[in-house]
C-alpha cells in the first residue's frame, strides 16, 4: 500500500483479526524506522523512546499521544519520565502487533516533531 500510514485510520480489532504477518511487517517497519520490534512475555510490541529537555516537555508530549490514543480508540502504554517518554504500541485483543500499531506509531512520530531533543537527556533528576 503506498499510502503514507500517518493518512490512514485504524481499523477496529477485536480477536478474531490476525496480528500482521511476517510480510506486513516487512513492507510496514521501513515506515517507522526508529522504532523497535520487542518481545514482551511472547508478545510482539513496537516500542520507541523520545527524548525531551525536561519532564514538562515530556508531559506534553504524553498528553498528545494520549489524545491521539482516546481518537482511534487505540491505547499504548507511556512511560514518562524526565526528560523521556517511552511508547509502546500492540493491540491487545491480538497479543501482538496489527497494523494499526504501525499507524499509531507513525501517528506519534508525527507529534514528536518539533517537540522531541536530539539527544539523550541529561541524568534523572529526583526533586
Amino acid at each position: 500500500m503506498s499510502t503514507l500510514l500517518t493518512n490512514q485510520t485504524c481499523i477496529p480489532c477485536s480477536g478474531n483479526v490476525p496480528p500482521a504477518s511476517d510480510a506486513e511487517v516487512t513492507e510496514l517497519k521501513p515506515q517507522i524506522p526508529d522504532w523497535d520490534i520487542i518481545d514482551v512475555d511472547g508478545v510482539s510490541q513496537l516500542q520507541r523512546v523520545y527524548h525531551f529537555s525536561d519532564f514538562k516537555a515530556a508531559l506534553a508530549f504524553t498528553n498528545h499521544v494520549g489524545a491521539l490514543a482516546e481518537a482511534g480508540q487505540h491505547h499504548p502504554a507511556l512511560l514518562t519520565e524526565w526528560g523521556k517518554v517511552t511508547v509502546t504500541w500492540w493491540t491487545h485483543a491480538l497479543h501482538g502487533i496489527h497494523r494499526n500499531d504501525f499507524i499509531m506509531a507513525a501517528k506519534t512520530d508525527d507529534i514528536a516533531q518539533g517537540l522531541t531533543s536530539d539527544r539523550p537527556a541529561p541524568s534523572h533528576h529526583d526533586d
